[in-house]
Order: C-alpha cells, then sequence, then structure tokens
C-alpha cells in the first residue's frame, strides 16, 4: 500500500480523510458533510463567522460541541435579530454556560451582525468577493497547508475598516477554508473536489 500524504490517514472506516477528520466522530463528520464545502447565505455565513472568532485561543472542538447551544443563544444567528440585541441579552449570553462566555467575543457578534446590515452587497456576497480565482489546487500535505493567505489579510483589513471585530487575517482564513472559498482538505482526501 502506498504511503499516504502527511495529513491524510484512513479512518477505521477505511476511507482517507485530513488526519484531523479522524480524531474524533465530531471531527469526523464536521469534515465528512461541513469543512470546504462552498456556503452560501447572509445568515449562515454570519455564523461561521461568528463561531470562527469565538473560537480565537480555544480548540474547534469546543465549538463544534457547543454550535447548537450558540444557534439557541444567538438567534439562530439571524444577522436582523443579533444586531438588535442590547444589554439584557449580553448580561443573558454571559451566564449561558452552554457557550463560549467572553465578554469581548459577544459584543464583536453583535457589533458584527450591525456592521455586516451596513455592507451593500450583503455578507456572504462581499466575504465571497475574496476567494481566490482561479482557486488554488488543494496542498500536498499538512505541512503546504496556511494559515493566511493575501486575500484572508485583505478581508480582514476591510472588514476592520467596515467596523467589524474579531476578524484577523488568520480567523478569515479560517473562515475562507470552512466556507468553502479555499479546498484545503490534503490532497487525495475522499472529500471530493469542486
Amino acid at each position: 500500500m502506498p504511503e499516504l500524504p502527511v495529513g491524510l490517514a484512513l479512518g477505521e472506516d477505511g476511507v482517507a480523510r485530513c488526519a484531523w477528520g479522524n480524531s474524533t466522530a465530531d471531527y469526523r463528520a464536521y469534515h465528512d458533510t461541513e469543512w470546504g464545502r462552498e456556503l452560501h447565505g447572509d445568515d449562515a455565513i454570519f455564523e461561521r463567522l461568528s463561531l470562527e472568532a469565538f473560537q480565537s485561543g480555544l480548540s474547534w472542538l469546543t465549538i463544534l460541541r457547543k454550535r447548537e447551544n450558540f444557534r439557541a443563544a444567538f438567534a439562530g444567528f439571524s444577522l436582523k435579530a443579533v444586531a438588535d440585541f442590547g444589554d439584557d441579552d449580553v448580561q443573558r449570553l454571559l451566564t449561558d454556560t452552554g457557550i463560549v462566555r467572553n465578554r469581548a467575543k459577544i459584543h464583536a457578534a453583535i457589533r458584527n451582525a450591525r456592521a455586516a446590515l451596513d455592507l451593500e452587497t450583503g455578507l456572504s456576497d462581499h466575504l465571497w468577493s475574496y476567494a481566490p480565482d482561479p482557486r488554488p489546487p488543494r496542498p500536498a500535505s499538512v505541512h503546504d497547508q496556511a494559515t493566511i493567505s493575501a486575500e484572508s489579510v485583505a478581508m480582514a483589513k476591510q472588514l476592520k475598516k467596515a467596523g467589524f471585530a474579531f476578524v484577523g487575517p488568520t480567523t478569515c482564513y479560517s473562515l475562507m477554508q470552512a466556507t468553502g472559498m479555499l479546498d484545503d482538505h490534503v490532497a487525495g482526501c475522499h472529500v471530493p473536489t469542486r
């Protein structure tokens, strides 16, 4: 059997996937059905942007396991609903043990919803305008995966200028990976290329 690229592993099911996708059942489901798949829609993109910001400094697995709690706490990540959150909502969120209770990140989510509503083209179309065209090929190994790109740096800079918070180049790059703006599955991963 040929050696697999670094960062690719066979799961218990015999399927080759990015190694991190084999580490837990939660990661496997996320890897196989969501990560790197194209996602559009303002509320859907807002959810991913918010979760990426909440993940900063934490494990993505922590966020995945709290995802349904985040959805309930943040009104399904409806931009309009979150933009209307006030002080009472902030206090409610700070006492919600089902989410990450970080005051700065909670305020950032509300601020980002308000800023997103001010974008002329909508959040989804705006962020997708930073997707590289043509999309680069899949990395040959995990060592070829980046953590930032020229596009994620430009996205972060523009978002900050538009009033967003917790949107650095690394967070923006992770968002681009998660929503299919990039395809960073390691070459040979079973997830189909687009």
